[in-house]
This record gives C-alpha cells, sequence and structure tokens, in this order.
C-alpha cells in the first residue's frame, strides 16, 4: 500500500508559498507517495491527529503552528532563526516535518530543498536539521527588448514592443520556462531593459501621441506584462524594468514642437514622464524600476533635476493611488551620472531607493576590481538601500561560451567582499541578439540552453559566494556528466573551461582600449592600437581599476631599457600565462571527445569555441611580441631609423604569425557564427570602425593582411634608405610650456588642479583630459561644478601677483550647456573677441574639443564672470611671452609617426 503524505499550511497562504507546495507534491507523487494537501486548523496541540507522515509549509511571522513550536522548544534552529528568503528544514515529534520561511520565498525556497532531497533519495527523509539563506539580496539576468541594429528613423535602444520586433516576449511557454530555470537556481529578480517601455504599455487618456504602438498593440502588451509578473512573484521573482532618459514618442515630440533627440528636461518631457510613470505604476504596483539618467539625457548636467523633480514624483504619485503595500524598488544607476551627487540630492524623496554600478565596465576581466572603481562602489554601499553590482555587456567574451565555476565565484565574492554590493543583476553572454545566440545554425539555439553553465554559476553563488572549492569541483563535474554522460570527459571539460575562461579576461585588461563595448576583443587590434592606443581614446580605467596592478606595453619596455624592477603583471607575463591556458584547454577538450556519450552536437560546438579561443589567444600574443619590438625600436632607434631596422623585421615575423592565426580563427568561426558583436551599429569602433558594416572575423582579415603589407613596405623603404615622408615632414617646431604666474583663488566654490592627462576638468563628474598642448602642460587650472555653469553664470574670485593672462577654454559646440566665446559675453573690460591662441588645445573624453583663449588681466583681485554657460579655466601664465597660435593636432607627436609604420594610401602601397 503506498504511503499518504499530509502537506498543510495555513489559509491565507500566498500563491508563492503554494508554488512551494506544488513542488512538494509533484516530487512525492514522482516517489509513488499519495499525497493529501490540508489547508489550515495546524495548531501545536492537533497535529498529532493526523496519523501519517506530514509536511507542514509556514511562514514564522504569520504562522501560529510555528511559534508555538519554538515557544515549546519543539522546533529549535542549530543555525541562524531564518529571516527573509532563508528557511530551515527540520523534522519534529509526531511525525512532522517543518518548512520554516523567513517570508513566503523562505518559504518556497524551503520546499524547493525538500523536493530536490525526496526525488534525490527517492523518499521522505527521516532526519531533517537544515537551514540555508542567500547572501545577496537580489539575484538576476537581464533580457534585452532590444535589437542589434538602430532601427531607420530611431534612436539607440528604442524599440517599441510588438511582435514583429520581438516575436519571443509574447511566447508564454518559453516564459514559464525561463521562469522555472530562475527559481531553480533561486534567481529572485529580472531586468527588462528598453529605452521606453512605458509607450508601449500605458494609454494616457486623450493623447495618442504619448504611446508608441496601436491601443490593441498596448492592451496585448500589458496582459503579458501581468501575467509575466503574477508568475514572476509566483516564483519569488521581482520584475524590474530598466529604461533611459529622455525618450519620447515621434509623434509626441512632432505635436508639441519638440526635437526627437532631447537631451535635458523641457516641461513637456517632464509634464509626460510624470503622468506616464504614475500611471505605470497606479497599474503596476509591484514592478521595480531601474533609471538610467545618463544617456540621451545629459546626466551630468541634468540627472539630479530628472530624478528629483519628475521621475520620483511621478511614481510616489503613482503609488499613492496604487492597491500597493509598499512603494516598488527604484535602482538609479551610475552609468554617466556623478551618481554620489544625484543620491545626496534625492535622499528623503522616496523609502525605497538604491544604486547600481557595472562590476568591470562592460567586460569581464577580474575578480580583484580595485582603485577609483572600488572606491565609489564601495561608498555607495555605505548607503541606506541595497548596492547593485551588475556584470554588464561583457563585450570581452563575445560571441563564445564562457563557463569557468571558479571564475564566476571569485567574481560574485569580489562583488560582496571588495565592493560591498548587496545584489547581483548580470547579463546573458549575447545580449543584443536575445533569446537566441550568435551560433550558425538551422535551428536557432536559445542562449539558455547554450550557456546554461554561465545562467547556472551566476546564480549558485550569487545565492552563496562561499561555497567549498574541492565541493564545488564535484558539483559541476556531476553537473558536465550529465550533459555529456561521461564522468572522465566531465572532468576534462571543467578543466577545459576553468583554463580557456582565463584568456579573454587577461587579453583584454592588459592591453585593451577600454572595458566598453566600444570595442569587439575577439575581433583582435590593429599594430596602431598596440603601440598608440592613445590615439584611440583609451580609458584608463581598464588598467587601474578594472585589472591587477601591472604594466602596459611601453611601461614595460621603458622599464626593461632602463634595468628597473617590475611591478604586477608584465605583458610577457599575461602572454606565458593565457598561451599555457589556450594550449591546455585545447588538449582537455581533444581527450573528453573520446568518451563523449550524450549531447555531441553542443559538444562540437564547445570545441570549435575552444579552438577559436585559442587561435584567437595566438593572435594577441603573437601581435603583443610584434608591438614590444615597435616599442623597442622607438626607444632605441634615437633617430637612426635604418639602422635598426632589423627590429622592425623581428617584428614583421611576429605580425606574420599573427595573421595565419587570424586565418584560423576565421576559418573556424565562418562555420560556427553569424557575427562577433552583438550590437552592430557605429558605437563600435575597436578594431575598425563602423560596427554595422564590419561585425565578423571575414570582415577584418583583409584589414590585418593589408597591415601586415604596409609593415613590410615600410621596412623595405627604410632598409633602401627612402625615409618615409612622415617622418621627413614631421614638425620641427618643439612648443615649450608657457611660463606660470603666481596667483591666488579665493572661491570657496572651486578647487585648482594640475593640467595633465587624465586630470578631471569639473569638480562634478569623471570627464579626464586625453591630451592636451604642451603649452598647458602642468599649469595650474581651477575647476568648479560644470552642472551649475551650465545653468548660470559662475563667478570665480582671484588674485593675481602681477599683469598676467588667464587662459579660458571654450567649448566647440554650439550646445547651449557651453558657454559662448562671442562678443556678447562681456568679460568687464574685456572681450572674447581675441582669436583662441591654441585651437582644440584640450580633448576630453566624450566632450568637444577645447579652444584655448588668453585674456589679460591688470594685478590685483578680480572676479571672472563670463556669462551663463560651463568652460574652462586652463592656467594663469604670464602676461610678456611669446603665445601660440595654432592648432593642436595630436597626430603629430613621435608616438603617432609611429603609424606610418603600418598605414598608408592605396596610391603608396606597392603591388
Amino acid at each position: 500500500m503506498l504511503e499518504m503524505i499530509a502537506i498543510g499550511y495555513d489559509l491565507d497562504a500566498s500563491p508563492r508559498m503554494l508554488h512551494g507546495v506544488r513542488l512538494l507534491r509533484e516530487a512525492l507523487e514522482a516517489c509513488e507517495y499519495m499525497v493529501e494537501e490540508k489547508a489550515g486548523g495546524w495548531a501545536w496541540n492537533r497535529y498529532r491527529d493526523t496519523g501519517h507522515r506530514k509536511i507542514y509549509v509556514g511562514r514564522r511571522s504569520g504562522s501560529e503552528l510555528l511559534a508555538e513550536l519554538e515557544a515549546r522548544d519543539v522546533l529549535l534552529y542549530h543555525t541562524d532563526e531564518p529571516e527573509g528568503e532563508g528557511f530551515y528544514l527540520a523534522t519534529c515529534p509526531g511525525r512532522l516535518v517543518v518548512v520554516s520561511g523567513g517570508d513566503d520565498s523562505g518559504a518556497l525556497y524551503g520546499c524547493q530543498e525538500l523536493a530536490g532531497r525526496i526525488r534525490e533519495e527517492g523518499e521522505l527523509p527521516r532526519e531533517l536539521s537544515f537551514g540555508d539563506t542567500p547572501r545577496l539580496a537580489w539575484r538576476g539576468p537581464a533580457v534585452g527588448l532590444q535589437k542589434q541594429r538602430v532601427e531607420p528613423g530611431r534612436q539607440p535602444f528604442e524599440y517599441p514592443l510588438t511582435p514583429d520586433r520581438f516575436s519571443w516576449f509574447y511566447d508564454r511557454v518559453m516564459w514559464l520556462d525561463y521562469l522555472d530555470m530562475l527559481l531553480k537556481h533561486r534567481g529572485n529578480s529580472l531586468f527588462l531593459w528598453n529605452a521606453n517601455p512605458f509607450a508601449s504599455l500605458i494609454d494616457l487618456p486623450g493623447e495618442p501621441e504619448a504611446r508608441e504602438v496601436t491601443k490593441e498593440q498596448l492592451e496585448e502588451n500589458a496582459s503579458l506584462l501581468r501575467w509575466l509578473t503574477e508568475e514572476a512573484d509566483r516564483r519569488g521573482i521581482q520584475i524590474f524594468l530598466a529604461f533611459y532618459s529622455i525618450y519620447i514618442p515621434q509623434s509626441f515630440a512632432d505635436k508639441h514642437g519638440l526635437s526627437y533627440r532631447q537631451c535635458k528636461p523641457l516641461p513637456e518631457t517632464s509634464d509626460y514622464f510624470r503622468r506616464l510613470l504614475a500611471a505605470f505604476v497606479r497599474d503596476y504596483p509591484t514592478v521595480g524600476l531601474m533609471v538610467c539618467l545618463g544617456e540621451m539625457l545629459k546626466g551630468q548636467m541634468y540627472g539630479v533635476e530628472w530624478l528629483c523633480e519628475t521621475i520620483l514624483p511621478g511614481i510616489m504619485e503613482g503609488f499613492d493611488h496604487s492597491a500597493g503595500a509598499d512603494p516598488p524598488p527604484v535602482i538609479v544607476r551610475s552609468h554617466a551620472i556623478d551618481i554620489e551627487k544625484v543620491m545626496q540630492e534625492a535622499d528623503g524623496l522616496y523609502p525605497n531607493l538604491h544604486t547600481e554600478m557595472k562590476y568591470n565596465g562592460e567586460s569581464l576581466t577580474t575578480w580583484t576590481p580595485r582603485g577609483e572603481v572600488q572606491a565609489l562602489h564601495r561608498r555607495m554601499a555605505e548607503r541606506d538601500g541595497k548596492h547593485v553590482v551588475t556584470v554588464h555587456m561583457n563585450s570581452n567574451l563575445e560571441p563564445f561560451r564562457f563557463g569557468a565555476p571558479s571564475f564566476i565565484q571569485r567574481c560574485v565574492q569580489a562583488a560582496k567582499y571588495r565592493l560591498k554590493g548587496s545584489a547581483l543583476h548580470f547579463f546573458p553572454l549575447s545580449f543584443w541578439s536575445w533569446p537566441y545566440s550568435p551560433d550558425r545554425s538551422e535551428i536557432p539555439i536559445k542562449q539558455v540552453d547554450r550557456d546554461w553553465i554561465w545562467f547556472e554559476a551566476w546564480l549558485r553563488y550569487a545565492w552563496n559566494p562561499d561555497r567549498d572549492g574541492k565541493a564545488e569541483k564535484r558539483h559541476w563535474i556531476s553537473r558536465l556528466e550529465e550533459k555529456y554522460g561521461n564522468r572522465q570527459s566531465a572532468e576534462r571539460l571543467l578543466h577545459a573551461y576553468e583554463t580557456i575562461g582565463s584568456c579573454a579576461p587577461k587579453l583584454l585588461r592588459r592591453f585593451g582600449i577600454t572595458q566598453g563595448n566600444r570595442q569587439t576583443m575577439s575581433l583582435g587590434m590593429t599594430m596602431s592600437q598596440l603601440t598608440n592606443p592613445e590615439r584611440h581614446v583609451t580609458w584608463s580605467k581598464l588598467w587601474e581599476s578594472h585589472a591587477p596592478q601591472g604594466e602596459r606595453l611601453e611601461e614595460f619596455v621603458l622599464k626593461q631599457l632602463a634595468g628597473m624592477p617590475h611591478l604586477g603583471e608584465t605583458p610577457l607575463d599575461i602572454v606565458e600565462e593565457v598561451e599555457r591556458s589556450s594550449e591546455e584547454a585545447s588538449k582537455a577538450v581533444k581527450q573528453a571527445r573520446m568518451t563523449v556519450q550524450k549531447n555531441k552536437t553542443e559538444f562540437e560546438r564547445l570545441a570549435a569555441d575552444i579552438d577559436a579561443i585559442k587561435a584567437m589567444t595566438n593572435m594577441y600574443t603573437y601581435k603583443v611580441r610584434a608591438a614590444l619590438l615597435v616599442f623597442m625600436y622607438k626607444h632605441t632607434a634615437f633617430g637612426k631609423y635604418a639602422e635598426r631596422a632589423a627590429l622592425l623585421e623581428e617584428s614583421a615575423e611576429w605580425l606574420d604569425k599573427s595573421v595565419a592565426a587570424y586565418r584560423k580563427l576565421t576559418e573556424t568561426t565562418e562555420k560556427q557564427y553569424v557575427f562577433a558583436n552583438g550590437m552592430q551599429t557605429l558605437h563600435r569602433k575597436i578594431p575598425f570602425r563602423d560596427g554595422a558594416a564590419i561585425y565578423h572575423w571575414r570582415d577584418c582579415l583583409p584589414m590585418f593582411e593589408r597591415e601586415l603589407a604596409v609593415f613590410r613596405q615600410r621596412i623595405g623603404e627604410l632598409q633602401t634608405g627612402k625615409m618615409p615622408s612622415a617622418l621627413v615632414q614631421a614638425p620641427a617646431v618643439s612648443y615649450r610650456r608657457y611660463s606660470q604666474a603666481s596667483y591666488k583663488l579665493l572661491s570657496e566654490d572651486a578647487e585648482q588642479y594640475r593640467i595633465e592627462k587624465g586630470a578631471r576638468v569639473f569638480t562634478d563628474g569623471d570627464i579626464p583630459i586625453i591630451s592636451c598642448a604642451e603649452e598647458l602642460y602642468g599649469l595650474t587650472g581651477i575647476r568648479f561644478s560644470q552642472l551649475r555653469a551650465a545653468h548660470e553664470e559662475i563667478q570665480l574670485e582671484v588674485e593675481l601677483e602681477e599683469p598676467s593672462l588667464i587662459l579660458v577654454g571654450c567649448f566647440n559646440s554650439h550646445d547651449d550647456q557651453w558657454l559662448k566665446p562671442g562678443g556678447a559675453a562681456a568679460v568687464d573690460p574685456y572681450t572674447f573677441g581675441l582669436d583662441p591662441v591654441i585651437r582644440r588645445g584640450i580633448r576630453l573624453f566624450a566632450y568637444p574639443s577645447v579652444h584655448v583663449h588668453a585674456l589679460p588681466y591688470e594685478a590685483g583681485r578680480h572676479t571672472l564672470h563670463y556669462g551663463k554657460g560651463a568652460f574652462l579655466i586652463l592656467g594663469v601664465i604670464e602676461l610678456h611671452q611669446s603665445l601660440s597660435n595654432r592648432d593642436f593636432d595630436p597626430q603629430h607627436d613621435e608616438r603617432t609617426l609611429l603609424d606610418w609604420l603600418y598605414e598608408m594610401t592605396e596610391v603608396e602601397m606597392v603591388p
């Protein structure tokens, strides 16, 4: 006779708790138990009346039975008492098994844990005393309601929700499978990304121009989101909508006579978004929101205003008119804003406000983030509310599989301990093509299937990053054995995953241009990008914060030549490590092939990925060796370019090997992949501009072959005594720094700083100097708030010891946020009628170039006031000295002249 098991719960059990009961029932029935459910009537002095074995599922804060059992020392915990999502499983006298949850999610996870043990053991365990709780509060992935290319007539990230754009979005079976996967691995959040999803979900009465889709489509979208939210909640999953600022429908812009591109708040857009958000929160009070204040909106200037005067008031208004029990969580992204200033201004305006910041930028590079980025994470984490660490975009990993569990585990540990994050949000490996992978296949491959180990690992370690290493190795071998049918193959595949997984992170952090998605790392880098990286607008945080201590290529060469000790990881350290790792992975996967029993097609795709990453690794390491020799040539030629050409010949041999490796990479990926970079827009610039046209290795191979041919031709020119024209025509003028004059800054709301590469030019924001004219380098400038200067006239009090020239920098842009240097901007008794002394004398990251004007002042105290608009004070110099009258062109410094070695016009090429 089959044994009967009763599952009990209280009458007010939530859908989430009942979902846990369902998991228990299914597990028991799979083991051939008879199951009956009993709702209500559970008390400490009556539960024995049910003679057979029973399971009670409850929430500690609302269960009379659990409270009485605890009070009478019948239910005791040998670990921390369960709180929140925590749970405890216990066997109690009277044939009772208790699932004690800290809250409804805790009860759900307790049921899930018990159901798993029942299935594993084939019966309901007789002895239970186990508790567990998550270490991070939110744990979940991003799903992009985005496309790979910008639609004609629209802006980046802007895609209304329609079946022709996102057919998968309306597939409810797919969503249930995905939600079940998240629950299986205890993920509890899901972030849906779109520029302005509300215009596809909310119909403002009498304003058809305020929505992006037809009314019928809007109703379908709204129905889908309500259903998705309910199903997610049943599984303990919080839905978030992540949106950008400021995106408005074209029809709305036309009606109100507005520009489609909105870079600053206007009364019309603020009113629109406030009402839109109020209506959304009223209709969907449990959906969380994640707002990006810096993208289209100039967040450094207007982020505070937009959040505090539009976003948060709109959300609170909607909540006040909703049936929600608590205000929905709102997460403020740190992207392209001064997040500390924003949060300082937003304090007290909203009770459920949190912060977010990227982990390794838009790549995955290290489990030891440090420097300024680490410090900012920690300061955000110290605030009230949760701090979300986002593993964002992973552009250096695409398009290949990544499944190094120990790397991921250490990254989650770093997010918790080094960055002090309390929540984890991670991107899929191919965000822009979701839900399908970039693999070339007759039947599209879903990422959740291809990259199962990626999803499992991040979720597993977000629940508990401190699992024992040896036990984890056994766990992942067991999972791989399930996939491929053989334990020996599983052991070798885990080794292959672990070793190959270190290659892309190490290569990018030591040699890359940026951790951002401007760079498609798997497509390679040019010699110019390796030997003259500043020309390509480097982002120094890549190696200063998102990498261990170490040396860049030229720094390494200079230390070698000077006989100085090296610090941290060097280029040759990385070359040696990644070559060894890729070779080990290649051997391991070949050995695994002999014993694989299941999923052989997917195994061969994984093996092809490892072959491709090995070829990519060799392409990089050979090219790095070539670049090191070019740097050696640069710093030992001393003008005798022909005599040191042997170094370049050796370099060319390494470059030839790099191109050969790239041919192999192209051959492998031509069979396996549709594209390398998921985002195919003009934003992708490394290795070659125009990611819309250059997105596969076959597109890049001819360019790298040409680079090699040019290099060899240039070397031949040197050997025949023909000096390249770029050297002959190099400017002979040497510009010296202006003679600095002494002055005092009297204003308390400004500060002095040194003009040099990497210096921040404003007190708010993080906009560094990329390059500056030699005349300016080392001068003492004055910085102040860009936001304030853009909104009101800045006044600076200075005292000059002698008649002097004050260098004022004006941005080369007509945008109204910048000071206009026309005659209307009076400088009593002077005007900006003077022409700039250095045109484009300062280059800033992502900002317009800066013209430098020299304005004369007498000795004494002065109030500098030039009108509304941001500008720069680049120093105070002596009055009587020769001033430049030139265009600053960083392309003509010695470093850039090396580029003639690899670049030439078609006319110069020898057939």
